[in-house]
């Protein structure tokens, strides 16, 4: 049970915290928004105090309508312009004699003395309060009075932070003259408790005030500051700026310069090493307790006000150095990165230009390739054509070695018997001869259709209709397809042609020179196309 009681509160405590961070992490924006809207918080207070002014200009007004008003700016310029308020009082103290008025009289001098309190006037304030001592007796204002004693002497103690006697004999007799009814008995129960260090109880009395308080209203600001001072007794930082945070946003809202939320908050945030906040919050401090002149505030702001600057004068050096050599390491790194990038520019430039070079050099191989593939082609059609014919002219060879043979042993015979008419005409006749020619020339016919069966449709592609060759017979050739026959071999000079054909080199020549001059392209293109007839296999 005890460690299920343990765990709980290590996962209690965390969630805790975060949730007070982000508490406090929306006060200070709402913070750092009401700072931004100063001046239209200080024009509504102008216009609040210019409303009052033009009372002033009612017809018949009469000296205590007069006062009343006086008093209305008094209480507007308390807290925003003290100069000014004192002013408000002076005049209601000259009605107040006018008026032969002793109770008003003695009522604003005690607020006029409040007034010099702040400012540090000690001895003229002493000397003052002694005067006054009877007319409060007399006017029923000794609460007023011991009320501003109180006040006087907490100023007083503000140089050495160090409460004096008096201070808690007229806490005492405060106290003592307060109806436990009225509504400031629990701030003097509360001042006494604080007094006395009693920080847990006091903040038991005042804290139901302050959740009870108009937000954002003076009173509210007021409570939430005393409330921060029980835990900056106590040394709790983190309540400390909740609280003191609030105090300053009522302030600003109600446009309250004679304060002391922001000192508080500035030496909390110091102490917390949130030096940005704490400089702000100290400025605005101090810029303040110039603009109301409250001599005590502003001894209270210039004795911290050194410390924080010197640690945010301090804190902006080490991020102007940090800035600094961020900096240099920033350029020194794009001056690399330029490097680099005009680097691997030039690399790709010479990429680029071995690539190009490259695909130059595949393309050329390219070609090449082609072109031995074609070679190699032609060499293996070249191939084939030599077997084909090498084959056809050892069986031809053979072939009249024996009818040489037999030609010669008929001659021969012949001869033994002698028939020498029979001789003598054999030897004249060309029977012989042609029938050999002729037998020549049909495998001649027969071995090339085999190669290029196709060969006549090829040749017609290239004439022209009236000009077109026809097969008669089967796998023959006539005379002048045989020359062109003999150019797609290879053959291609006329006296060669003419020598295989026994025919002349002009009518070899006049074959050749008709069909290029009718041909459907010009005449070199047309032998040439001859020549490149492929074999369909």
């Amino acid at each position: 049970m005890i460690k299920h009681l343990i765990f709980l509160l290590f996962c209690f405590i965390p969630l805790n915290i975060y949730s007070q961070g982000n508490e406090l992490d929306s006060i200070f924006i709402e913070l750092d928004k009401a700072m931004e809207n100063k001046t239209l918080y200080i024009e509504k207070k102008e216009e609040s105090i210019a409303a009052l002014k033009k009372q002033f200009n009612t017809p018949n007004i009469t000296l205590d309508q007069q006062a009343q008003i006086n008093q209305s700016l008094y209480a507007e310029y308390k807290t925003y312009i003290p100069d000014s308020a004192r002013v408000y009082l002076e005049n209601n103290i000259l009605i107040a004699k006018e008026i032969d008025d002793l109770s008003l009289l003695t009522y604003n001098k005690l607020n006029l003395i409040r007034i010099d309190a702040s400012r540090g006037m000690s001895i003229s304030v002493i000397n003052d309060l002694k005067c006054i001592r009877e007319d409060s007796f007399a006017c029923n204002l000794m609460k007023k009075y011991y009320s501003v004693c109180k006040e006087f002497y907490y100023y007083y103690s503000l140089s050495d932070k160090v409460l004096p006697m008096e201070y808690f004999n007229y806490q005492d007799s405060l106290l003592a003259v307060t109806d436990q009814e009225e509504g400031g008995y629990p701030y003097l129960i509360y001042d006494k408790l604080i007094s006395d260090k009693q920080w847990e109880e006091g903040r038991k009395i005042i804290l139901p005030l302050f959740e009870n308080a108009e937000e954002g209203s003076h009173l509210q600001a007021k409570l939430a500051n005393n409330i921060g001072k029980t835990y900056e007794a106590e040394g709790n930082y983190e309540m400390q700026k909740k609280y003191f945070a609030i105090s300053a946003i009522g302030d600003l809202k109600n446009a309250v310069r004679e304060h002391e939320s922001f000192l508080s908050l500035a030496t909390a945030c110091y102490e917390t090493d949130d030096i940005d906040r704490a400089y702000n919050c100290i400025s605005q401090s101090m810029e303040d307790a110039i603009f109301t002149n409250c001599y005590m505030r502003m001894l209270e702001a210039s004795k911290i006000f050194p410390i924080i600057e010197k640690s945010y004068q301090h804190k902006l050096r080490n991020e102007k150095d940090r800035f600094f050599y961020l900096t240099v390491v920033t350029i020194i790194i794009s001056f690399l990165l330029v490097v680099g990038i005009i680097y691997i520019r030039r690399q790709m430039y010479r990429l680029n230009a071995i690539r190009e070079k490259l695909n130059d050099s595949n393309r050329r191989l390219s070609k090449v390739n082609e072109k031995l593939e074609l070679i190699n082609k032609d060499l293996s059609k070249t191939n084939f054509l030599k077997e084909t014919y090498i084959t056809q002219f050892l069986h031809v060879c053979s072939l009249y070695v024996k009818k040489m043979e037999a030609y010669r042993n008929n001659l021969n015979k012949k001869a033994m018997n002698n028939q020498m008419a029979e001789l003598v005409s054999s030897l004249k006749s060309r029977d012989f001869i042609d029938n050999e020619l002729k037998e020549l020339y049909e495998l001649f016919d027969k071995v090339f259709f085999n190669l290029y069966p196709d060969f006549i449709d090829e040749i017609n592609a290239l004439l022209p209709d009236d000009e077109k060759f026809s097969q008669k017979k089967t796998n023959s050739m006539s005379s002048e397809l045989r020359i062109f026959a003999l150019i797609r071999l290879g053959i291609t000079d006329s006296s060669d042609i003419a020598d295989f054909l026994h025919c002349s080199i002009k009518t070899v020549y006049n074959y050749r020179a008709r069909l290029r001059n009718k041909a459907l392209v010009s005449g070199d293109q047309f032998e040439d196309r001859i020549k490149r007839i492929e074999d369909p296999s």
